[in-house]
């Protein structure tokens, strides 16, 4: 694992939050909650060796190396025998807290569970935050903010393309490229302010010309990872993608086709699709959460109705990709043309429908529009590899540094944002004091994606949203 907090910065700033606030023992199931047949139960801190030496009767701890199982009986205070079970050790500070660190592993009922956690609660342990393992980890220097938040990633992850973005920064990956723009943004730093210790001799030790080129280099590569985020937030989050089109086009039949299954109600009358309907797709490893939405058509007078075709007009400004379904039977080339009008500011694809009702096909009036028959499933794999190539484009390799998180996104931003000013000051010769200021705002934004700068709020939230136990 990478360790890029340095030494002054853990010494001085985390280990005394850690002392302060991290200084008792946690306890927490961390499998799934109900009946299986095998649950496992973390502790971590500073007593939850002597906790589980009181509890284990097979051999003394001291004869189990680390990261050995051990197979004994684990009992309740009054040497009551709770359940045979598997026992890992893992002493600190080589296990993935930093801390003592003790996983049981048990039989799966509830009654075993809970009687397990309350005994060794009894002991003097509590239970654990959610997220509080990941958080000692962090804390600890085991892993940096970035690879924290993988671990959540990871848990989540609903496809291979997300499984593999996560595991690239859980890996480092992405903290390498952070750490290497630090390490750049220091040095300039440092030649800044030894500039300003020096300031009445008027001696320059940095090159304006090389500080402009290695800013000019960091900003490239910035907006590098600025662009990535598209990709990442669609291959972590999802793509969403709208089905719109007049009633009776064939979106609901367009729906369960992609899906396979009978979804969504179809029907010949028109404004059968109420309210939206949302489903899942995955396609090549990206998910696509599809949304059928009602017909849109100006001569409806059904409240109701109208409601539903506020309501895709809505989903239409949210949309990543909007998929235009439309008649190939009744819709002319002239309404074609103003459809892609209406949509010219949007990622979208217009879907010819029902060609198996056509005596001979109608030729295509852009690249964007594909010709389908729902009802039949012709050319629906077609339609998928347009969609993933509209959105998605490729999946990035091993290698590749990927924005998935929007923390992270929105720090890039800013700091691309304190990166051009700096230029412009160097451009306009400032003084060395007014660059400074620019470039230590440079140094911050990017020392809270790694966690090298962190608040106590941030911390909270970012693992308030891991699983209890994790």
């Amino acid at each position: 694992m990478l360790k890029p907090l340095t030494s002054w910065f853990y010494h001085n700033i985390l280990l005394p939050i850690k002392m302060t606030h991290w200084n008792d023992t946690i306890v927490a199931i961390a499998t799934p909650r109900g009946i299986g047949a095998v649950a496992i139960i973390r502790i971590s801190g500073k007593n939850a060796l002597s906790i589980i030496d009181v509890l284990f009767h097979k051999k003394n701890l001291q004869s189990i190396t680390n990261r050995q199982i051990a197979v004994g009986i684990l009992t309740n205070v009054n040497k009551q025998p709770i359940d045979e079970v598997l026992l890992i050790i893992c002493r600190a500070p080589k296990s993935y807290t930093g801390e003592d660190l003790v996983e049981i592993q048990c039989h799966g009922s509830r009654y075993i569970q809970e009687t397990i956690l309350q005994t060794i609660i009894q002991q003097g342990a509590r239970i654990a935050n959610p997220g509080e393992f990941t958080q000692r980890a962090f804390l600890n220097g085991k892993l940096d903010l970035i690879q924290a938040e993988a671990v959540a990633d990871i848990i989540q992850a609903e496809t291979a393309a997300s499984h593999q973005a996560a595991l690239q920064h859980l890996r480092g990956g992405f903290s390498k490229d952070i750490q290497l723009l630090r390490e750049q943004l220091l040095k300039i730093s440092s030649l800044m302010e030894l500039e300003l210790d020096f300031s009445e001799e008027d001696l320059e030790f940095a090159d304006r010309q090389e500080l402009y080129n290695i800013v000019h280099d960091l900003q490239t590569k910035t907006t590098a990872l600025l662009a990535s985020f598209k990709m990442g937030n669609a291959i972590k989050n999802g793509v969403r993608l709208a089905i719109i089109g007049p009633p009776n086009a064939g979106k609901s039949t367009l729906l369960n086709t992609l899906l396979n299954e009978d979804r969504a109600i179809v029907s010949p009358i028109p404004g059968t699709t109420r309210d939206t309907i949302e489903e899942v797709l995955n396609i090549q490893g990206v998910l696509f959460r599809l949304i059928d939405t009602a017909g849109m058509r100006e001569t409806a007078t059904d409240a109701i109705e109208l409601l539903g075709i506020a309501k895709s007009k809505q989903i239409m400004h949210t949309a990543d990709l909007i998929v235009f379904v439309y008649d190939t039977t009744h819709t002319t080339q002239q309404e074609l043309i103003l459809i892609e009008k209406s949509l010219n500011d949007k990622t979208y694809l217009l879907v010819g429908n029902k060609i198996d009702q056509l005596a001979q096909p109608i030729p295509p009036i852009s690249k964007k529009n594909l010709f389908i028959s729902a009802q039949k499933k012709h050319h629906i794999e077609e339609l998928k590899q347009c969609i993933f190539e509209t959105t998605v484009q490729k999946l990035p390799n091993t290698e590749d540094a990927l924005v998935t998180n929007i923390r992270h996104f929105e720090a890039l931003q800013k700091l691309s944002t304190s990166l051009n000013l700096v230029q412009q000051g160097l451009a306009q010769q400032q003084t060395t004091d007014l660059l400074t200021i620019d470039i230590k705002a440079c140094l911050e934004y990017i020392g809270t994606i790694a966690g090298v700068i962190t608040h106590d709020e941030q911390l909270s939230y970012i693992f308030s949203k891991f699983c209890i136990g994790k």
